[in-house]
């Protein structure tokens, strides 16, 4: 079966231009440069994955980190700086990126018993500097791409393991679904939620919390402290005292966006991944994180809401399926 790969950004561009409306001069440009080539390059990237024109499988752990020395190819083009098992250099950003995506890569396999992305030993590309002061960071369907932030607004897309995790399982779950998730309404909202939910259960798992634990931010510290503390919360959807000043995501189905941007109505399957995982108690990739990832090649291209709760509810075990079942009543999915 073809897989069809999206190509799906940390920002939304709808917080791009939100944060663009309230700056001025070269900031404000940088930040609507950035929204105009994200939605170019999604155009561009989700129809080159239809042709099935990705494949890099090196069968084993291997990550490769490219530096793009600022330029804006599709597909990205650099040179290569980093290699697996070659030493650290001076380069944060290089060694950021090498780094998140191995213990990414350990995560999915010792939690899944998963062989990188694909299940088959994906090679992990990274291009690094892409752009000037570009702000975001991106999932191709190949390989990660990120842009350095303006430093204004955004001042770093690789210090936060969460969102490279997030970005990585975009592809897992390009592979692990019978077609992919489509891009777009409950769908592409749940597509973002996997990523949030996998992307948490990372930051977890490598700081050894449990679920009550955890602080369940996505993205703290990508941010200027003066604008957001981080991009979203599982915990508490839309909280802009935990966030940032234009968060509006719902946490329950009475405030569902009809047509609205997949990373807002992500606030709904997100809260109720967090209500389950504390629910459940314990480690995150122990209990929940295991149920949504076996429930993931039960979802078809289209799925809702609703089939993402049926789905988890199915695969969950023995005393979990009242947690989880719960779980998606209190976000008003199921009744």
């Amino acid at each position: 079966m073809t897989k069809i790969a999206c190509t799906c950004f940390i920002i939304p561009t709808k917080m791009l231009r939100h944060l663009a409306d309230a700056a001025h001069g070269s900031e404000r440009q940088k930040l609507l440069d950035a929204a105009l080539l994200s939605e170019r390059l999604r155009g561009q990237r989700s129809v080159m994955g239809q042709m099935g024109l990705f494949a890099n499988s090196a069968g084993e752990k291997r990550r490769t980190i490219y530096d793009c020395k600022h330029r804006q190819n599709t597909p990205p083009r650099g040179k290569l700086v980093r290699g697996e098992a070659s030493h650290a250099g001076k380069d944060a950003i290089v060694n950021e990126s090498y780094e998140s995506s191995g213990i990414t890569y350990d995560f999915y396999q010792h939690v899944f018993n998963r062989n990188s992305i694909d299940g088959r030993g994906m090679r992990l590309d990274s291009y690094v500097h892409f752009g000037r002061d570009f702000n975001n960071a991106f999932w191709d369907g190949a390989q990660m791409v990120y842009g350095d932030g303006d430093q204004k607004f955004f001042v770093s897309f690789t210090s936060a393991l969460d969102v490279i995790a997030h970005e990585l399982t975009h592809g897992v779950t390009q592979f692990r679904t019978p077609g992919g998730l489509d891009y777009q309404d409950q769908s592409g909202a749940l597509n973002e939620s996997i990523s949030d939910a996998m992307g948490s259960a990372v930051k977890q798992w490598k700081s050894k919390q449990t679920a009550s634990e955890a602080d369940w931010l996505i993205g703290a510290g990508i941010l200027n402290p003066s604008f957001g503390k981080a991009l979203r919360s599982m915990k508490a959807p839309g909280d802009k005292s935990q966030t940032w000043s234009g968060d509006d995501q719902p946490s329950t189905m009475s405030g569902y966006v009809e047509g609205g941007d997949v990373h807002t109505n992500s606030g709904i399957p997100n809260h109720a991944f967090y209500l389950a995982a504390t629910a459940l108690g314990g480690a995150t990739w122990e209990k929940a994180a295991q149920i949504w990832y076996r429930a993931l090649p039960m979802l078809k291209s289209d799925a809702s809401f609703a089939d993402a709760a049926h789905a988890t509810i199915e695969a969950s075990q023995g005393a979990e399926r009242a947690a989880v079942q719960t779980a998606w009543k209190k976000v008003e999915v199921i009744s």
